[in-house]
């Protein structure tokens, strides 16, 4: 089977016209039976396909949550053809018209123009990843251990969080720690990482005392939110 077809020709297909990218349901579907997966997403003969990291099976990929994904993974798609994809969905095992299987794709957490983070050892340790570049460089991880801040000219800070969920799928984490106050907050809104391209599911927006820093954000293989 051929898969290094372009995303770029995939995407002139009229399959999703007249969709909008991230359109909002009226109400959130039942996550029941959903499976959340990273791999890669290509193009071949017309259909979408979605190969999960470290395998050869590979799945026929229907839209029905109207995230976009086709023309969000045509605009960053390199010389590869191939695009990173943190999914989640329906998959169906199938040997129809030569796939292993389909997946009725509702959301996606994270698309990037490299596969390397197949290759993420620490990925299914996050809870939560933030990370920006204004005013300056900055990182947050935060896991089952506690939370990790990164800032440029910094030292490193690792320390406890408390997290709370506010209404509307809205986020925050706080600590003091150092004499410092810091919280994140974080929203389910479409974000672009300048520096990579990288099109990740939240915004964030950093405060270490009355400092401010804004970024995107992503839940990690721990959190299937």
């Amino acid at each position: 089977m051929r898969v290094a077809r372009s995303l770029l020709y995939v995407a002139l297909l009229p399959l999703f016209a007249g969709c909008q990218l991230f359109a909002s349901a009226p109400s959130q579907p039942s996550t029941a039976g959903m499976t959340r997966m990273q791999g890669v997403l290509m193009g071949d003969n017309g259909k979408l396909l979605f190969q999960p990291c470290g395998e050869q099976r590979h799945y026929a990929v229907t839209d029905v949550g109207q995230t976009g994904v086709l023309q969000e993974a045509a605009g960053i798609v390199g010389k590869s053809g191939q695009v990173y994809a943190d999914v989640r969905g329906r998959f169906e095992a199938s040997k129809s018209k030569g796939m292993d299987g389909t997946i009725d794709l509702h959301q996606f957490y994270r698309l990037e123009r490299s596969a390397a983070s197949c290759n993420d050892p620490n990925f299914k340790l996050l809870t939560l990843r933030a990370a920006g570049t204004e005013p300056s460089k900055w990182e947050l991880r935060a896991s089952g251990k506690g939370l990790e801040l990164s800032r440029a000219d910094q030292p490193p800070l690792a320390v406890p969080f408390v997290e709370e969920t506010l209404p509307d799928g809205r986020l925050s984490l706080s600590t003091e720690a150092n004499g410092l106050h810091v919280e994140l907050w974080v929203a389910p809104q479409r974000c672009v990482e300048p520096t990579t391209g990288s099109v990740q599911q939240m915004t964030a927006e950093l405060r270490v005392n009355d400092q401010p820093y804004r970024g995107c954000a992503y839940f990690g293989g721990a959190r299937n939110d």
